[in-house]
């Protein structure tokens, strides 16, 4: 049996369709990454994100069941582009061991991006996930991909499980720590590549001396 619109359905659908068809699931997606950049996840709101879109509310439904669909999309595209930085930077292999894992290191520096946005959308996401079970679990899978990358590099250098898993376990605690100081609203000149450098000259350079 063919379900029949009423004409006010017919009404709503049309006069949404121009709003939904100009705006994609990733529009909404960015705006809601911004909006936890801003101020953590209890900052996204359809209303307020509807308003930046220039869009009505009622063209969120287009892309989105509710408000915990949006969150669970923006947890899943996150952790999707993590997994697929770790997969290329897993691969990215030369002839020279220590220079790919300086690579690694110069990659997971670069992630936090000149303005640290996505530092600062992973520590929210890190304050959610003591709330929100999916948050959680999806942060203990990136955490453990993370870490078998780190551990693969040193294991070429080091030639030694055990011990290229506990380099593994200090360059990933090195780089948190990195990240927390570049948070801070205010930083020496230079901070990055100085944090940066630091790690690479005693956790990945001294292992060939």
């Amino acid at each position: 049996m063919t379900r029949m619109d009423t004409p006010d359905q017919n009404h709503k659908t049309k006069s949404m369709a121009p709003e939904a068809a100009r705006l994609s699931r990733d529009n909404w997606l960015d705006e809601a990454f911004k909006a936890v950049v801003a101020g953590g996840f209890e900052n996204v709101k359809v209303l307020a994100i509807a308003e930046k879109l220039k869009v009505t509310r009622g063209s969120f439904y287009w892309h989105f069941s509710d408000h915990a669909d949006l969150i669970d999309s923006l947890l899943m595209r996150w952790k999707l582009s993590q997994l697929e930085l770790d997969e290329k930077l897993k691969s990215h292999q030369s002839e020279h061991p220590i220079q790919d894992l300086e690579f690694v290191v110069d990659a997971a520096f670069n992630q936090a991006g000149s303005e640290l946005e996505n530092l600062r959308f992973e520590q929210a996401l890190r304050a959610l996930s003591h709330l929100h079970a999916g948050a959680a679990q999806m942060l203990v899978e990136v955490d453990a991909e993370r870490m078998n990358l780190f551990e693969s590099k040193f294991l070429i250098i080091v030639k030694d499980k055990a011990k290229a898993r506990d380099l593994a376990a200090l360059l990933y605690l090195a780089i948190v720590g990195g990240y927390q100081a570049l948070s801070r609203p205010v930083n020496p000149p230079n901070i990055r590549a100085y944090l940066q450098g630091l790690i690479s000259n005693y956790l990945v350079l001294k292992q060939v001396t």
